[in-house]
């Protein structure tokens, strides 16, 4: 393509988050509670996923609108087959800065090194306790924390940047939050607190199991001497702060008390390969029947402009005013956090 488009958009779009598999080997309750996701679960077969020349057919237009910055998620992501092979050819895209993988560590043992090398930058690792019994309890799978932590340190050892995301929710682990923030800032890692969010139907959300950056930082606080990071970015979604006298960052993602719909850059594509302008809204575009269909990038590319201009979520600003209307919602196991 040789036509400057990034203008044609009404807002800048910076990130793509891309959901390569449907499944986990967690059970957790923030995204795949057992009662729900159950062994008879069914799972899209592999023909409904989209491939990994799709994938990078599809980065390569969202480079060209001016994405800087991919995240692989899944489920979880080291579940699919040769995930190294999709890193190196995401890498070679023109416009491409960084390259991210969200992963619940696991499998990071086995594959940190390989995906290194494939050109991986940094992996966003889900870790929401540090007592072995309630992590067994909360992943549903009655896997204790040593593989993950085993997977944090080959990830450390293989060069690749880590931060460590930590989804807090009352009543269930807010007794991990200082001994988090202490193993973090021990191995110099980032870590980010994430409030418990609302994102699809099975999670049992409630508003009174949210604690809040506020309270969160007032904890912190107790302990710790932190001060404020300004953001690098427009659109920038974590706060961050930075313990003082050191490079080592904790920051909040706040989508419930302080959300930033109005600086959203970020669209995300589910593994069956729907196209989702925010997180919370389960209105998804069919992108993957337009890419079997033989329809030409500049075609595709004025789809998705299109579908850009006229979103209008704002749906954590309508959570805090309280004007949500009832919606159909995607479940995080579907479309990565």
């Amino acid at each position: 393509m040789n036509r400057h488009i990034k203008d044609s958009l009404s807002r800048p779009l910076r990130d793509l988050r891309i959901s390569v598999i449907d499944r986990c080997n967690f059970r957790c309750q923030y995204c795949m509670p057992a009662e729900i996701f159950d062994d008879k679960f069914p799972f899209l077969p592999k023909s409904e996923l989209l491939s990994y020349e799709e994938i990078v057919r599809v980065s390569k237009i969202f480079a060209e609108l001016g994405v800087k910055k991919l995240r692989l998620t899944g489920g979880e992501p080291l579940l699919r087959k040769e995930l190294a092979t999709l890193v190196a050819e995401l890498v070679a895209i023109d416009g491409i800065e960084d390259i991210g993988l969200t992963t619940n560590g696991v499998y990071l043992e086995k594959h940190a090194e390989k995906l290194k090398a494939a050109g991986l930058q940094r992996v966003n690792i889900s870790l929401d306790s540090l007592d072995d019994d309630l992590f067994k309890k909360m992943n549903g799978r009655g896997i204790g924390i040593g593989p993950v932590i085993r997977g944090i340190r080959a990830a450390k050892d293989a060069g690749l940047g880590v931060k460590v995301n930590m989804v807090v929710k009352k009543g269930t682990n807010e007794s991990q939050i200082l001994p988090m923030a202490r193993f973090c800032k021990e191995r110099n890692m980032t870590l980010r607190f994430i409030e418990f969010m609302d994102v699809g139907h099975t999670n049992g959300w409630q508003l009174k199991n949210v604690i809040t950056k506020k309270e969160l930082l007032d904890m912190l606080q107790t302990e710790f001497d932190v001060e404020p990071v300004e953001e690098e970015y427009y659109g920038e979604v974590a706060k961050r702060f930075r313990y003082k006298g050191t490079t080592t960052e904790v920051g909040f993602i706040t989508s419930v008390s302080e959300s930033f719909c109005s600086s959203c850059t970020r669209a995300r594509l589910s593994a069956n390969g729907s196209l989702y302008t925010c997180l919370f809204n389960g209105k998804g575009h069919d992108l993957k029947s337009l890419l079997r269909s033989g329809m030409a990038d500049e075609e595709l590319t004025d789809y998705i402009i299109s579908l850009w201009n006229d979103r209008d979520d704002r749906y954590s600003d309508e959570r805090v005013t309280g004007t949500v209307k009832g919606q159909e919602k995607i479940e995080m196991s579907f479309i990565g956090g």
